[in-house]
C-alpha cells in the first residue's frame, strides 16, 4: 500500500471511529458525572473523566468490529425496532461481560485466587454500582443503536443533513404560511 493509499485508509477508518467514539465519551462522561454528583456527599472519588474517554474510544472501536459481523446483519430487512433491540443486546452483553471479567482480572492480579472468586462476586462485588452503569450502557446502546438504524434507513448522511443542513427557503416559507394561517 503506497503513501496516499495508507492516507486515504487511515482518514476513513478515522470518519468511521469519531462518531461511535464522540458519542461514547459524551455518555460515559455523563455517567461519571452523575455518579460524582451523587456520591459528592460522601466524598469519594470515581473514574476520572479521561478514563471515562479512553473506555468510550476502546467501545466505539468494537462497535465498528461489531458491526462487521454477520450475524448482527440479522434482522437488518426487519422492522427497525427488532435490529435496534438485538444490537443493542448484543453490544450492551459484551461490554457487561468485558466489564464483569475486568473486574475479576483485577481481583486475581489485587492477590486473589480462583478459589475466593465466589466470595469476591458475593461479598466484595459493586453490584448496584455495577448494575447501575450498565442501565446507563444499556440507554447509551438504545439511543445509539436506534439513530445509525435510522441514519440507515433514510440513506447514509441524510441525518446530517436533517440536524445540520440549512432549511430551504421553500420550507421556511411554507412555515410562515402555516403561522401566519394559524395552522
Amino acid at each position: 500500500m503506497g503513501k496516499s493509499g495508507l492516507s486515504a485508509f487511515l482518514i476513513k477508518e478515522l470518519k468511521e471511529l469519531l462518531p461511535p467514539t464522540i458519542f461514547f465519551a459524551v455518555g460515559f462522561n455523563l455517567v461519571v458525572l452523575t455518579i460524582n454528583l451523587i456520591l459528592a456527599d460522601y466524598v469519594r472519588g470515581f473514574a476520572s473523566f479521561m478514563i471515562a474517554t479512553g473506555t468510550a474510544l476502546v467501545v466505539g472501536k468494537s462497535v465498528l468490529v461489531a458491526d462487521a459481523l454477520p450475524f448482527l446483519r440479522r434482522f437488518d430487512t426487519a422492522p427497525m425496532i427488532e435490529p435496534v433491540l438485538f444490537k443493542t443486546s448484543v453490544y450492551w452483553a459484551v461490554v457487561f461481560l468485558v466489564r464483569f471479567l475486568e473486574k475479576l482480572a483485577e481481583y486475581l492480579f489485587g492477590g486473589g485466587t480462583f478459589a475466593g472468586i465466589s466470595e469476591y462476586v458475593t461479598t466484595h462485588f459493586t453490584w448496584h454500582r455495577f448494575a447501575a452503569i450498565q442501565i446507563w450502557i444499556f440507554v447509551l446502546f438504545l439511543v445509539y443503536t436506534s439513530v445509525t438504524e435510522l441514519n440507515a434507513r433514510l440513506g447514509a448522511g441524510e441525518l446530517r443533513k436533517i440536524f445540520f443542513g440549512r432549511r430551504s427557503l421553500e420550507a421556511k416559507s411554507l412555515k410562515r404560511t402555516q403561522i401566519a394561517q394559524g395552522s
